[in-house]
């Protein structure tokens, strides 16, 4: 009986407050999982050096079990919460596992740039199930190709302690107070899934990092951005966020290509532990920032700070969006860019 008055109560919940609710569930799986997810992963040797200090401890790697299993509860208890929401909430889940499938395997066996790309665009398919009625094929195929490109910007950013995480909770948390301004509460109940796991993981990967998440965690961060900005239809946005890994991409590749992991060389370390890039080597993002030496503590920070202007621009972006402000500019491009969803 009481299981029954349960199922009746639970669908009534305002999405909001879901969303609250699965972000909480997520955070508290991932908060009590990491320290047994630790010691495991170090008894299981999947270990490696943190090549920026200078006395280069071994930390477990491939943290983003954690951040997996706290949004799979999040998610499901998503789900549960709101049965009409069942069909996008699970391909959504059911992408996100095959993006960290996918991780997994790279931080086994290190896949090569066009194999992990073809497989991530694998991975995405799915969401087409979820895409608006009556568009046209250009716009299907757009999206897993959009969950490959999102994922390798995430993980291509990465390496500091903290860095890639603290990103992820800035863009997501952005992500997620611009879908609530404009209305689109469904979507919180993945970004605060994700959210919340990432909070928790962050006070296991910040500087002295206890874990680095591997490809396992920074790829279904950028899967999970994607997956928010084409089912709440905020694409504009989510750009905006993931600008500051959209940057180090550019850089990236206008220096030096498309290289392997094999081909990169770590940022040095000084004898007082600050920073230093190497003279000679591919642009990037945090190669930017330490120009001069810092400590690798203050590069994070900084890169956070980048993205929380980005981070802010995408709320600014949403509260001129047509229908918040009446913003006509915007609503004139806006009712264009419609035009391509039949193309």
């Amino acid at each position: 009986m009481d299981l029954m008055i349960t199922m009746m109560i639970l669908p009534q919940l305002p999405l909001y407050i879901i969303a609250a609710i699965c972000g909480l569930l997520s955070f508290l799986v991932t908060r009590l999982s990491m320290p047994r997810i630790i010691r495991k992963l170090q008894d299981a040797n999947i270990v490696g050096k943190d090549l920026h200090k200078s006395w280069k401890p071994i930390v477990a790697e491939m943290g983003g079990f954690g951040i997996l299993f706290g949004f799979i509860i999040g998610m499901f208890s998503g789900i549960y919460m709101h049965d009409l929401l069942t069909l996008p909430l699970a391909i959504v889940l059911v992408v996100i596992l095959l993006v960290g499938i996918i991780g997994i395997v790279d931080d086994l066996l290190v896949l090569s740039s066009k194999e992990k790309f073809f497989l991530l665009f694998l991975a995405g398919l799915p969401l087409i199930w979820v895409a608006p009625p009556n568009v046209g094929i250009l716009y299907l195929i757009s999206i897993p190709i959009a969950i490959s490109i999102g994922s390798n910007l995430t993980n291509m950013l990465a390496g500091l302690n903290g860095i890639e995480s603290g990103l992820g909770i800035i863009s997501l948390t952005s992500l997620t107070i611009s879908c609530i301004i404009l209305g689109k509460y469904d979507v919180t109940i993945i970004s605060m899934s994700m959210l919340g796991a990432l909070v928790a993981f962050l006070y296991f990967n910040k500087y002295p990092a206890k874990i680095f998440p591997g490809d396992t965690g920074t790829l279904i961060i950028g899967a999970t951005i994607v997956s928010v900005a084409f089912i709440g239809r905020v694409k504009l946005i989510a750009l905006i966020v993931l600008m500051p890994n959209i940057i180090d991409a550019a850089m990236k590749f206008y220096s030096a290509g498309v290289m392997e992991r094999q081909q990169f060389k770590p940022t040095q370390v000084d004898d007082d532990g600050k920073l230093i890039r190497p003279v000679t080597g591919f642009k990037s993002l945090i190669r930017f920032v330490i120009r001069k030496p810092i400590t690798e503590k203050q590069a994070v920070y900084v890169i956070w700070a980048i993205g929380i202007v980005f981070g802010i621009l995408g709320i600014l972006v949403a509260l001129s969006m047509p229908g918040v402000i009446g913003n006509q500019t915007l609503m004139n491009f806006l009712q264009i860019k419609e035009m391509f969803y039949h193309i």
